[in-house]
């Protein structure tokens, strides 16, 4: 099996030890496991495997009367509310039989136990045998406990998505200081590509190790040698724990294939990921489109235009949402790659063409017309389906698919993603012509048009659109405007401005958005003083100000801004696309930024020796296969840039891309503003 072959196989291989433990089973699993599984097969995997029932992983979930058997797929550390909960459905439940897996490997149960020592055999595991039978009343009763990496989500055959790691984000500049706080002055780090791994806390260090441990298994699967890189200190750290994992040595002894890894840390690049480019599909289904109930990823896809039903107050939510994974049909599965890596001109053609093709093999009425596809068009095509069950369920992947574009196209939001993008692009060139005081003055006459601001208005900015242009100038703003003591004065004084009129717009708001919730710490707007309100501004923007120093310690990719030269406009220039040509030049040139992160002692004495003698450094481009990781999440538009890089170099190396999330702008904020990044959540 080649390598490819074996990355593709790798996560539907992981879900097989949980589907031979299912039959007669009634089922609990969290979100992240959910989303894992949704995008391998979904809850029909499960019931082919003999499931009963699929419940929420919740306290306020039990088995049935006569459901003597239960298994619970978690993505937690089995201690703390995890365990709680488990023991709370056992509790309200009559089962004889548990079986507990976790993605979480028993030898990082150990570090959550402050056990340094490696411990013959699963003690944890056993222990928690143990509670699980005195959780049921019977210590004759069978319980089970093991390990399944069952984190991997594949969305196409180039992209895979760890759903369990979706929080997961670069540190920045005012985690820094957060960590130095706890430490004595001495000891205090200077800059974040300083911090190891130690001085985490104990939460972040295990999600960091769950994520080498699960990306260990996969290569252990595709009997794989990697060498790893880094491009940011995040990835540093996730890098170095693949390096050192103690399960790799023996593997790297033996293993006949050989593949690159590179990970990336999202904040070196904020700009790419907040841009509203205005050339891709999925981008804009993602960001108009509601997400599905605990997904990160998924969206839901109104279904109605397949019944006759109208679209009433009656009739909303009478039917289950469709969705953007559909693993059924290998037609559906090609329509959502093109979907996801064309221009969306292209995508939408070749919706039109698969819908016209299937209602043709049907035999169904189509009026065929040509030029442009409109999303009215797109619906009167899937209509065409409704009269027929047979037809329906046999393309049912391909009418899901054509009716998230037509909903996307159609949707009253789309307009606000047009002015964001207008927006984008006179910042952009503004950025070259003033300093970045000037710049951010530009934006106060749009949070004081409406004070409102509810957003009403299509086109009309809302305060989440406002904070994403804010990241976006803040991105580019040090190599746009370097700036000197004055200018940060002056640059001071109109962030003031700006904390000061946001205020005033948050507290005048009739309703908050989600995101706004999260940033203030409050349930509901009658909540929101001024006083906390303009406190949660400062925290923003102070972390807004490290956005802009996120690429101080690069060298070669320390910029992703191109000045206008009087005969071009300025530009951006991707810190991905910077990566990837420097990987594939033909010199093979030795890039500092891009950091060998070895595992032992062999390796410092290769690096003792090239004092002496020509040594060469492993390179990300030694290897007929490349993995990109990207720390914090990719956009359907780096998909696109990632494949035409590589086409365009002709260098023969296979890129197979993986992330924590699969981006829409207005996660960024989320990831920046409302998230804590030093302890994410790890179920205990």
């Amino acid at each position: 099996m080649l390598p490819t072959d074996g990355v593709m196989s790798f996560p539907g291989q992981t879900w097989e030890k949980v589907l031979s433990k299912v039959k007669k089973a009634v089922v609990f699993m969290d979100d992240r496991c959910s989303e894992s599984l949704h995008w391998n097969g979904g809850a029909a995997l499960l019931f082919e495997a003999g499931a009963r029932n699929i419940k929420q992983f919740s306290s306020f979930e039990a088995g049935g009367q006569n459901e003597p058997k239960a298994v619970f797929v978690i993505s937690s550390v089995l201690k703390g509310r995890t365990a709680d909960i488990i023991k709370d459905i056992i509790s309200l439940s009559n089962f004889q039989y548990c079986v507990v897996f976790t993605t979480v490997p028993h030898s990082i149960h150990l570090l959550a136990n402050n056990v340094t020592t490696d411990l013959e055999g699963n003690p944890v595991f056993e222990q928690f045998e143990e509670k699980l039978c005195e959780w049921m009343g019977d210590m004759n009763y069978t319980a089970e406990v093991m390990h399944a990496p069952v984190v991997f989500a594949p969305l196409t055959q180039q992209l895979h998505l760890l759903p369990a790691f979706s929080e997961l984000f670069p540190l920045m500049e005012v985690d820094l200081e957060a960590i130095n706080e706890k430490r004595p002055e001495k000891k205090r780090f200077g800059s974040l590509m300083d911090v190891d791994m130690h001085s985490l806390p104990p939460e972040l260090q295990i999600q960091v190790k769950s994520l080498a441990s699960a990306l260990n298994a996969l290569f252990d699967f595709i009997s794989t040698r990697e060498e790893s890189f880094s491009v940011g200190p995040m990835s540093r750290l996730i890098a170095g724990e693949l390096a050192s994992h103690p399960q790799a040595k023996n593997r790297r002894k033996s293993a006949p294939n050989k593949a690159s890894i590179v990970f990336i840390d999202r904040t070196l690049d904020l700009t790419g990921a907040v841009g509203h480019h205005g050339d891709n599909l999925v981008e804009k289904i993602l960001s108009v489109l509601r997400q599905l109930p605990g997904h990160v990823t998924d969206v839901q896809v109104d279904m109605l235009e397949l019944t006759h039903l109208k679209q009433t107050t009656d009739t909303k939510g009478i039917l289950a949402p469709g969705c953007l994974a559909q693993n059924q049909s290998a037609t559906a599965r090609l329509l959502w790659e093109t979907m996801l890596v064309a221009k969306q001109k292209e995508a939408v053609m070749e919706v039109r063409r698969q819908l016209v093709e299937a209602a043709s093999k049907e035999n169904l009425p189509i009026k065929m017309s040509l030029g442009r596809v409109t999303a009215e068009q797109l619906c009167s095509y899937v209509q065409l389906f409704r009269d027929s069950w047979g037809s329906l369920e046999s393309h049912s992947g391909v009418l899901q698919l054509g009716l998230a574009a037509a909903q996307a196209l159609r949707h009253p939001a789309l307009p606000r993603w047009d002015a964001c993008l207008a927006f984008e692009r006179l910042l952009l060139q503004a950025l070259g012509d003033s300093d970045l005081a000037e710049v951010l003055k530009q934006l106060l006459p749009l949070i004081k048009s409406s004070e409102s601001g509810t957003g009403s208005d299509s086109s009309e900015l809302s305060v989440d659109d406002l904070l994403v242009l804010l990241v976006y100038v803040y991105s580019m703003a040090k190599e746009a405007c370097p700036g000197g003591t004055d200018e940060e004065k002056h640059v001071e004084k109109v962030e003031n401005e700006l904390i000061g009129a946001l205020t005033l717009r948050l507290t005048r708001q009739t309703s908050l958005s989600p995101l706004l919730l999260e940033i203030t710490g409050v349930s509901g707007p009658e909540e929101l003083t001024a006083e906390r309100a303009h406190s949660a501004l400062e925290n923003m923007f102070e972390t807004l100000r490290g956005i802009s120093h996120a690429r101080d310690h690069l060298k070669n990719f320390s910029s992703v801004y191109t000045p206008s030269d009087g005969a071009h406009q300025a530009t951006y220039r991707p810190l991905l696309k910077q990566v990837l040509e420097e990987i594939f030049h033909p010199d093979r040139r030795e890039c500092p930024d891009v950091e060998h992160m070895s595992g032992g002692l062999t390796d410092l004495l290769k690096t003792g020796f090239s004092m002496f003698m020509k040594v060469t450094r492993p390179h990300p481009s030694d290897h007929p296969l490349l993995f990109l990781f990207l720390v914090g999440g990719v956009t359907p538009s780096e998909l696109r840039l990632i494949r035409e890089v590589v086409s365009t170099h002709k260098s023969g190396t296979q890129v197979l891309v993986m992330s924590t999330r699969l981006l829409r702008p207005s996660d960024i904020p989320h990831l920046l503003f409302s998230t804590d990044r030093l302890k994410p959540d790890i179920g205990v």
